[in-house]
């Protein structure tokens, strides 16, 4: 809302304004260029789908991209989409994400979960939509005649979602329980629902395997960095287009697994879920792509400097 935009800016004054990924808002980027305020764009980012919307309109992606002082990439082909649309300043300093600390967990909780599932069979399908959870409980009947203690967990990507998938659940004749209602998996539970917001960092410490969701359905896939951080085997469906980098550098080294659908990602649980070796070799595979993509914050930083100095000069004048 431009009113809003101008209180804002007239308000905090700001010497340098840095817009992320692919949030390319024109109301806020005219604001700023009247102003003569620098924009950096960081972690840029042009999925397949954005670029050929934005070739419809090429007049207006022009006259917006040609505001920023400089667009920091994540990947070459985002660079390449970015200067086609009329970027005049590219380079590619690659995916912040990949510097960022994995998610945290309190140890004692960790601990005191993992006492209450030693010994059972466990995977992680996290992220998930509608459309999913179905194929992965479909999965979890299949497995549980040679794993009778098998626990799935789902985390569904939108929390609100958590009595539809223990329904589902239920109505595949398995017992379900939900993390927000303060449960704790035991004996008796075959899904175990993670309802609740900000705990990941717990959930994939506990499961040696992760499917990320969004991949099933087309989503386009959700981030694998923290599990693969986290030391998980990553399995995937073929949908990873919002991150088709990560998954690619993950697939290449063999730290990560796309499946097709619920009958080859049953296959896949099974032989990870029977060969520990394997399970351990995935993993230690995908934490070494991840750290072998670092660097992005640093590349980003030395990129930013000089509109920092240049900032800090103009204040003292």
């Amino acid at each position: 809302m431009p009113r809003y935009i101008k209180r804002f800016l007239e308000h905090w004054q700001p010497d340098l304004a840095l817009i992320a990924e692919s949030e390319i808002w024109p109301n806020t980027i005219m604001a700023l260029a009247e102003r003569d305020i620098p924009l950096v764009m960081v972690n840029g980012r042009m999925s397949d789908r954005s670029y050929r919307r934005w070739q419809k309109m090429p007049g207006t992606i022009r006259g917006l991209l040609e505001r920023f002082a400089l667009c920091l990439a994540q990947t070459a082909e985002d660079a390449e989409r970015l200067a086609r649309l009329g970027a005049p300043r590219v380079t590619v300093t690659g995916n912040i994400k990949f510097d960022a600390a994995p998610p945290s967990a309190d140890p004692r909780v960790v601990a005191h979960l993992s006492g209450l599932i030693a010994g059972r069979p466990v995977w992680l399908a996290a992220s998930t939509h509608p459309g999913e959870e179905s194929a992965i409980i479909a999965v979890h009947r299949a497995l549980a005649k040679r794993y009778p203690h098998l626990l799935t967990i789902i985390a569904p990507r939108h929390p609100h979602r958590g009595p539809e998938v223990a329904a589902l659940a239920g109505q595949a004749g398995l017992r379900a329980s939900r993390r927000s209602e303060g449960i704790h998996p035991d004996r008796a539970t075959d899904v175990y629902v993670v309802d609740t917001i900000g705990e990941m960092g717990l959930f994939y410490r506990l499961s040696p395997i992760v499917l990320m969701g969004g991949t099933l359905v087309p989503i386009g896939g959700h981030n694998p960095i923290e599990p693969a951080k986290l030391g998980a085997a990553i399995l995937h469906g073929p949908h990873v287009h919002s991150a088709t980098e990560i998954y690619q550098a993950l697939d290449r080294s063999r730290g990560a697994l796309m499946i097709k659908d619920s009958a080859t990602l049953a296959r896949a649980v099974n032989e990870l879920l029977n060969n520990a070796a394997l399970t351990r070799d995935m993993a230690r595979k995908a934490g070494e792509a991840v750290q072998a993509l670092g660097g992005a914050v640093e590349r980003t930083m030395h990129s930013v400097e000089p509109f920092i100095v240049q900032a800090k000069l103009g204040a003292r004048r």
